[in-house]
């Protein structure tokens, strides 16, 4: 494997390394300290707003640097000692709302349903979209243009049922739109296998064919869960009736998902 897990570090001359997500790790020290990154990390990126993916903005970009240059996106003024924190701007703005300290907080936030980054690493074209309503109403998707590689965040998990926080603005239908944003994106080699690198939140590296597999679950869960609401059944009778029996060997507890599931599709009544 890569020695740049969770970092991506293009090499080169004049590079510089990005790193997807403001992790927290008990091994965060160690990270940092690791000969992976060729180059200091100059920009971070957060996929959500969740601790596990901000925890460590403060470590990771004190650790960095944001070189003057073409790629400073305030200009030679903009500097600095610290790596740049990037997020689509909820995250901003719910930070700022909690008691996390302001060192953490994104330098730099984006509106747009995406965004191309200004200037290229390497040749690498990048680029964010935002996919609204879906793990959170933060999100974010990378794109990787040249390396093919999208980084999903936690719009996309391998390892468990969709985690949906309805508090903070997440959907079923979103979550439903983002992994079709990233079939949109991806393009597969023979038989839907290979193609497009796609990282999810959290488990193995995929490709469009394991993405479309956990949409098409999504999709056929959501359904079950929708027609039992029709029918005007609670929530505990959803639950009794088990409608993702047939992936739970796979994905764990569904508890959490059907709630978050019937709490977005009741509201709209």
């Amino acid at each position: 494997p890569s020695p740049c897990v969770g970092l991506r570090c293009p090499g080169g001359a004049g590079s510089g390394a990005f790193n997807h997500w403001g992790w927290s790790s008990p091994a965060i020290n160690t990270i940092i300290a690791s000969p992976a990154p060729v180059k200091p990390i100059r920009y971070i990126i957060n996929t959500s707003i969740d601790s596990d993916h901000t925890g460590g903005n403060a470590k990771i970009a004190k650790a960095g640097v944001t070189f003057t240059g073409g790629n400073v996106a305030r200009g030679p003024g903009g500097s600095g000692e610290t790596a740049e924190v990037w997020a689509f701007e909820t995250v901003l703005n719910r930070m700022t709302e909690t008691k996390v300290p302001e060192v953490a907080w994104p330098a730099e936030t984006y509106y747009t349903p995406s965004y191309k980054w200004n200037g290229f690493f390497n040749g690498e074209g990048i680029q964010l979209f935002h996919t609204p309503a879906a793990h959170t109403d933060g999100d974010t998707i990378v794109y990787f243009r040249y390396s093919d590689v999208i980084s999903a965040g936690d719009v996309f998990s391998i390892t468990s049922y969709p985690v949906i926080d309805v508090a903070k603005g997440g959907s079923i239908q979103g979550s439903i739109d983002a992994l079709n944003k990233i079939l949109e994106i991806a393009i597969p080699q023979f038989r839907s296998q290979g193609g497009t690198y796609i990282i999810p939140g959290h488990g193995r590296l995929c490709d469009e064919g394991d993405v479309a597999n956990y949409r098409n679950m999504v999709v056929k869960i959501r359904d079950r869960i929708q027609d039992m609401i029709k029918n005007d059944k609670t929530l505990q009778q959803i639950k009794a009736a088990r409608p993702t029996l047939d992936y739970d060997g796979r994905y764990g507890s569904p508890d959490a998902f059907i709630e978050a599931v019937y709490r977005s599709l009741t509201q709209k009544r």
